[in-house]
C-alpha cells in the first residue's frame, strides 16, 4: 500500500514536472533563438554591409569627372637640342632686323623668344646669322680703323671665354676645351702683322669690354648661360664671319686671308663636335635653364653685332 502511494506521488510529480519544465524550457529556447538572432554572423553580416555601404557612398558624393591632361607644346627645335633651339631665336632676330615678320622686338628681356620664334619658318640651311644681320648683303663700306677694332675687341671676348674654359674646375667645362675652333691665338698673329705694317692697335673698346666682363660674371653664376655664349659666339664667327672675311680682304687688304678665318681641318666639322657636345650637356637642364638660354642667346647676338659694327665706324 506504501508503495503505491509512493509510485503515485512520483508519478504526480513526474506529470506535473512534465507540465512545467517544457514551458520553461519553451521560454528559455525563445530567448536563446532570439539571442541567436540578434549575434549570429550570417544574420548581422548582410545588415552591417549594407548599412557601411550605404554611408560610404553618401559620403562620397558625386562621381569625380578627370580633366584631360594638357601637354605642354615643344619649343621649335626641342627635339633636336638645346643649339637648335638657339638657332630658331638666332633666325627670329635675322628676321626681326629685316622687317621680315609682323612682331616687334620686346627690348632687353624678350620674355617670349623661344614661343614666338614658333612663328618662323626656318629651314636648317640657312645658317648665314648670327651678328645681328650684318653681311646679309646690305651695302656698307669697312674702314681699316674700324676693322683693326673689331680684331681688337673680337681676341678680348675669345680670350676671355677660352680662358675661362682652359681654367674652370667646372666639370662640365671639360668637354668644350681644345674643341680646334679656338680663335685667340690666330688673332694675336693677325694683330702682330698689321703691327709690322705700321697700323697701330688701339686699346679694346667699349663693346669688347662689356661683353667680356659680362661673361666673367656670367661664368661664375652659371654654366649653363655661360656656355650657350661660347657657342654662340663660335657659331656667329663662322656662320657669317666668312661674308665679313671677304668683303673687308678686298676692300682693305687686297685679297690677303687673315689667321682669324683659317682652321685647322674642316671647321664645320669642328662645330658639329662642339654643338654635340653642348646638345648633350643639355639634356641634363631643366626647361627652365633652357628658357633662359634661350634669352641669353638674344643677348649674345646683340653683343656681338655691337662689335660687328665697330668695322663701319
Amino acid at each position: 500500500m506504501a508503495m503505491c502511494h509512493a509510485l503515485r506521488n512520483s508519478l504526480f510529480t513526474s506529470s506535473q514536472l512534465k507540465l512545467i519544465i517544457p514551458t520553461e524550457n519553451k521560454t528559455h529556447s525563445s530567448k536563446l533563438r532570439r539571442g541567436i538572432m540578434c549575434c549570429s554572423p550570417s544574420n548581422s553580416t548582410p545588415s552591417s554591409s549594407v548599412s557601411t555601404t550605404n554611408t560610404t557612398t553618401s559620403n562620397l558624393g558625386p562621381p569625380i569627372i578627370k580633366k584631360r591632361k594638357r601637354y605642354r607644346k615643344p619649343y621649335p627645335g626641342e627635339k633636336q637640342g638645346i643649339t637648335e633651339e638657339m638657332r630658331f631665336v638666332a633666325m627670329r632676330l635675322r628676321n626681326l632686323e629685316g622687317k621680315n615678320i609682323r612682331e616687334s622686338d620686346n627690348s632687353d628681356d624678350d620674355d617670349d623668344d623661344s614661343q614666338n620664334s614658333q612663328d618662323c619658318n626656318v629651314s636648317k640651311e640657312e645658317e648665314n646669322t648670327g651678328e645681328e644681320g650684318e653681311g646679309d648683303g646690305e651695302s656698307w663700306v669697312p674702314s681699316m680703323e674700324g676693322f683693326i677694332k673689331y680684331l681688337v675687341d673680337s681676341r678680348l671676348v675669345f680670350d676671355t671665354i677660352e680662358r675661362i674654359v682652359d681654367k674652370s674646375d667646372d666639370v662640365s667645362y671639360v668637354y668644350f676645351r681644345k674643341t680646334g675652333l679656338e680663335r685667340s691665338e690666330g688673332l694675336a698673329k693677325d694683330l702682330e702683322w698689321f703691327t709690322q705694317h705700321d697700323i697701330a692697335i688701339p686699346e679694346p673698346s667699349t663693346p669688347g669690354v662689356s661683353y667680356a666682363k659680362y661673361l666673367e660674371d656670367l661664368a661664375e653664376k652659371s654654366a649653363p648661360l655661360f656656355l650657350c655664349h661660347f657657342y654662340n659666339i663660335y657659331f656667329s664667327h663662322i656662320a657669317s664671319g666668312q661674308v665679313i672675311a671677304r668683303q673687308v680682304s678686298e676692300k682693305l687688304l687686297e685679297g690677303r686671308e687673315l689667321e682669324f678665318y683659317r682652321w685647322e681641318g674642316d671647321v664645320q666639322e669642328l662645330l658639329k663636335g662642339t654643338r654635340e657636345k653642348l646638345n648633350m650637356v643639355g639634356e641634363h637642364w631643366s626647361r627652365d635653364v633652357k628658357n633662359k638660354c634661350l634669352k641669353e642667346a638674344t643677348k649674345s647676338f646683340r653683343y656681338l653685332g655691337q662689335i660687328v659694327r665697330l668695322i663701319v665706324l
